[in-house]
């Protein structure tokens, strides 16, 4: 699989299949594999391209490192591999790159599918999800965090569990923090109107880490924006609900 240096670092990502490109980006201490079903589906008629984001999977891992390089990372991935025209997939953590290159390269981006994200954030200080249960998180890694909070982040357990189990994060404790902190304070509401990419947001009825109010917040400020709740899904309703998501992710791609 290839590694490419990229703004010093060395990122992985794999690529398969020929036609339009689908730059897939995953979510917090996950890895291409989070995304593993989409590109497997769609390589039979897109040129798919699944990054691991700097600090995680087989990517280099910086002691610290910023959301912004998330973004400049993946404008520089697009840039090598003389992407236009590009079709972005983003889940959790990937729906914050996602924006962020679509507002800076907007004529680059042509469609963008939001799975599980919200427009802004204010990590370092914890708030949201983790500051209602801070007592319960000291001394927990983030993962474990999540892990000790998985019952109010996803509705289908044993589906979700499989699908985690399947992907390890294989990070140390302090790379989990730093990639944690990586997303402090950001806030892509003032631009995302300079969006132009045709757009479809997409959240899960009981995810208590991004909830819906977040997803449709995201779709209220990109122009005609669409947004769809899933009404048996956490904070991933591509597990969750695979078949109805498949077919509604599938329809987007083909309109």
């Amino acid at each position: 699989m290839p590694v490419t240096r990229i703004n010093g670092v060395d990122l992985f990502y794999k690529e398969a299949g020929i036609g339009k490109p689908i730059l897939l980006l995953h979510g917090l201490t996950g890895s291409h594999l989070m995304l593993q079903q989409e590109f497997d589906t769609f390589q039979k008629s897109y040129r798919m391209i699944a990054l691991d984001s700097r600090g995680h999977g087989k990517s280099e891992k910086p002691e610290s490192y910023t959301l912004d390089d998330h973004i400049q990372d993946c404008i520089a991935l697009m840039d090598y591999l003389e992407l236009h025209d590009v079709i972005i997939i983003g889940m959790s953590m990937g729906t914050y790159v996602a924006q962020g290159v679509a507002i800076e390269v907007p004529d680059r981006v042509e469609k963008l599918i939001l799975i599980s994200g919200t427009s802004h954030g204010d990590t370092s200080d914890g708030t949201g999800l983790l500051a209602e249960h801070a007592d319960e998180m000291i001394g927990l890694s983030f993962e474990e965090q999540m892990e000790h909070l998985a019952n109010r982040i996803f509705h289908k357990m044993e589906s979700v569990g499989k699908w985690l189990s399947a992907m390890p994060s294989g990070l140390t404790k302090k790379q989990q923090e730093s990639a944690a902190e990586a997303l402090a304070k950001y806030d892509f509401r003032p631009d995302l109107g300079k969006v132009k990419a045709k757009t479809l947001v997409i959240s899960g009825k009981y995810d208590g880490l991004n909830p819906p109010e977040s997803g449709e917040e995201i779709a209220s400020y990109i122009p005609d924006a669409r947004f769809v709740l899933f009404e048996n899904s956490g904070h991933a309703p591509n597990i969750e609900e695979t078949d109805a998501y498949m077919r509604l992710i599938t329809d987007f791609l083909n309109e």
